[in-house]
């Protein structure tokens, strides 16, 4: 199994909305993709932004592949994401599970 690891940031006043976006929208598409084992949003708030964590498990980098596209190292952005995000970081990062 394979863990996917993305990071954003945003400011404490669209911390919440945005969380609500990634439980509407973002976390259910994981969830949806064939192979996907699962995907959490974790949150950290400091006192001038939010740090957002998606975590999701994969079978497989075909699957992944599937969900992100052929570049699997890439980031995956939504075009909402403009609306909350301070920064674009362009990968995220992969970690097998034992």
């Amino acid at each position: 199994m394979i863990a996917r690891i993305w990071h954003g940031v945003t400011e404490v006043s669209a911390a919440d909305e945005y969380l609500e976006f990634l439980r509407a929208r973002a976390i259910p598409e994981y969830r949806n993709t064939p192979g996907n084992q699962g995907a959490y949003v974790l949150r950290r708030v400091e006192p001038d932004r939010v740090h957002f964590l998606t975590v999701s498990f994969w079978d497989s980098h075909e699957s992944i592949r599937s969900f992100a596209g052929e570049d699997i190292q890439r980031a995956r952005y939504y075009p909402e994401d403009q609306d909350y995000l301070l920064e674009f970081e362009p990968n995220v990062a992969h970690y097998e599970l034992y």
